[in-house]
């Protein structure tokens, strides 16, 4: 197999490290990744400066990488449309230092990589354990990730896009994997205001807080990540509301 791996916390994470360890076991690897840290940019592309690719030696010679001066989705797009000369079988994106449930796959620069790979009609599998720790225990989510991996290869299902998030636990903790949906929540947004003393104009820090609008159903990526299960999501990129498509219809139509 050709496997194309991509992320968002840039080429030289642990976690990036993480994924071609995984990837080496299935097949020859591409690494194609951010040079700098690109968290939150969600399906940003470049348009308005040049892009920049310096080959790198991270992982030996039998895996090639790359790093890229723009975001994820640049990454993907680059590499599929320029470097490889072969599509990939697979893409990985990730292993993310931090969790992509509910909304926060909607800012996610590693889920733009996997959708970007799922535009092209290509396998596309993003992976993120439960903590930002630039140091964090990858035994857990290696194990799972691997095991996904390994069934959806068997499946040789072409159309699929995976969410899944592994809990920042020991490896004995964790239950199992739990297929799910995404959860209906939200993030309440402070801002915190800065003064500068030679600007006239303040500066804004942004934070904020996560709400659950549903916490007690059982069947979402939230609820399954705090009971020590490993979440799949599978996604589309088809964001048509299709249980507001007839009823808009009547409303702008007349009919």
């Amino acid at each position: 197999m050709k496997i194309l791996i991509s992320n968002d916390d840039s080429i030289y994470s642990k976690g990036i490290k993480a994924a071609v360890e995984i990837a080496k076991k299935f097949g020859e690897v591409t690494v194609f990744a951010p040079d700098s840290p690109q968290s939150a940019q969600s399906h940003a592309i470049t348009l308005e400066k040049p892009l920049s690719v310096k080959e790198l030696y991270l992982f030996g010679n039998e895996v090639k990488v790359y790093a890229c001066s723009g975001t994820p989705a640049d990454s993907v797009k680059l590499a599929l449309n320029h470097f490889m000369t072969e599509k990939p079988d697979l893409i990985i994106s990730g292993i993310n230092h931090g969790s992509n449930f509910s909304v926060n796959l909607l800012y996610s620069g590693t889920i733009a990589a996997a959708i970007e790979g799922a535009l092209h009609n290509i396998p596309s599998i993003a992976l993120s354990v439960t903590t930002h720790d630039a140091d964090a225990d990858f035994e857990a989510a290696k194990f799972y990730s691997s095991e996904i991996i390994s069934k959806i290869i068997e499946t040789k299902e072409k159309n699929i896009c995976l969410n899944v998030n592994i809990p920042d636990i020991n490896i004995k903790g964790i239950k199992g994997i739990k297929v799910c949906k995404q959860t209906k929540g939200a993030w309440f947004e402070e801002f915190f205001t800065v003064n500068h003393p030679n600007k006239t104009s303040p500066y804004f820090w942004m934070s904020g807080k996560y709400v659950n609008f549903e916490p007690e159903n059982q069947n979402t990526d939230v609820w399954a990540i705090e009971n020590n299960y490993v979440s799949v999501v599978p996604l589309k990129i088809d964001l048509t509301d299709y249980e507001m498509l007839n009823k808009i219809d009547k409303i702008l139509t007349k009919k």
